[in-house]
């Protein structure tokens, strides 16, 4: 992904093992919720997240590109598109 692209950085926290994906919810301030069915066995949570977070905000999963944590719950997402979009999607999703 380029680092000069337009986008946003989100911050998540995952929650693993759920019984499907799903993203929504505020967890503590600012970061978004992602519930992934997959575990935290050999970067399969990872790919999970950024395919729902690509899913939920309509975008491609190419788009989306772990930045920061690829261990543990709290992780930082970028997402490449146009940040006014993007930032009014993650607001609707916050609000879930």
């Amino acid at each position: 992904m380029d680092g000069e692209s337009a986008g946003l950085r989100v911050s998540v926290r995952v929650r693993t093992g759920a019984s499907r994906p799903a993203v929504g919810g505020r967890y503590r301030a600012d970061a978004l919720v992602v519930a992934v069915a997959a575990r935290p066995v050999a970067g399969a949570a990872n790919v999970a997240v950024t395919e729902a977070v690509a899913r939920a905000f309509a975008v491609p999963r190419s788009r989306v590109e772990l930045v920061a944590a690829r261990t543990g719950r709290d992780k930082v997402v970028r997402i490449a598109g146009d940040p006014a979009t993007l930032r009014a999607r993650l607001a609707q999703l916050l609000a879930l």
